[in-house]
């Protein structure tokens, strides 16, 4: 058992749009102790589907029970597991109500292993950080190489396929299955920092400019600042800002705390 506990809190400004369609979550499992979910959704053209991820992934994740050892690809199929049944719901939601509604997918599953185990689907982001450290950062190269390897398009198109709405990597796009990207990392410890974020925080960052907010403060206190400065940056014309910030923090001497305790905002 992995003696540290987490920092952790979510938070969203509107923006300059009309609604707030981004959802954010962290949860924890009802038969999983000492798992934490963080989970975050842009809505596109309103927060349906960001809704729905929301709804799906509790009831997923309450009947998800782990195993006694660790296990990283059994978590990574949970977050595919989400990813794939809020697809369907949304897909059939769209034939009764006609309308068909797309969100991106960011989740994050941290274990008392001390596994860290991502998926995400769209462009929203993960980051991961070491003491502040940009150490990686998930993007859409492994999509474009899925286009260009199993769907024979010329690299040009793969690369531009965010105009195009049969290739939207998306939950909820009838005309196309959503491609989870995963990865994992094993001994997670002190020191470690997760950013779940959407577009309208990360475009007006670099690495380095996150990954700093994170190590000097608080999970709170850290976001306040970014949506701050995201909205002074955007002059204006920013998008729904969100985030989830997960801290791995030394535990009390005492072991008062450790990973499976309750999440501090």
């Amino acid at each position: 058992m992995n003696l540290f506990k987490i920092e952790a809190g979510t938070a969203q400004h509107i923006g300059n749009r009309p609604r707030q369609n981004d959802r954010v979550a962290l949860l924890t499992g009802a038969r999983a102790p000492g798992h934490v979910l963080a989970l975050l959704s842009d809505g596109l053209n309103g927060p349906a589907g960001a809704e729905q991820m929301l709804h799906t992934a509790k009831q997923v994740f309450d009947a998800f029970k782990p195993g006694d050892t660790p296990n990283p690809e059994r978590l990574a199929q949970l977050l595919r597991d989400i990813v794939q049944e809020t697809h369907l719901v949304i897909k059939m939601n769209a034939v009764t109500t006609g309308e068909e509604a797309h969100a991106s997918f960011v989740g994050l599953l941290l274990s008392p292993h001390g596994e860290a185990v991502w998926a995400h689907v769209g462009d929203s982001r993960l980051y991961r950080f070491e003491n502040g450290e940009p150490v990686l950062r998930t993007n859409d190269e492994a999509y474009i190489e899925h286009l260009v390897g199993l769907d024979k398009l010329a690299l040009d198109a793969a690369r531009n396929h965010r105009r195009s709405k049969l290739l939207l990597n998306v939950l909820g796009n009838s005309r196309k299955e959503p491609y989870v990207t995963v990865g994992w990392q094993m001994g997670m410890a002190p020191g470690d920092q997760f950013l779940l974020c959407s577009d309208g925080l990360w475009h007006f960052f670099t690495d380095a400019e996150l990954g700093a907010a994170l190590t000097r403060s608080t999970p709170r206190q850290a976001s306040e600042m970014l949506i701050s400065k995201a909205a002074e940056r955007s002059q204006g014309k920013g998008g729904n800002c969100s985030m989830v910030i997960v801290k791995l923090v030394k535990a009390l001497p005492e072991g008062a705390g450790a990973f499976g305790g309750a999440l501090r905002s």
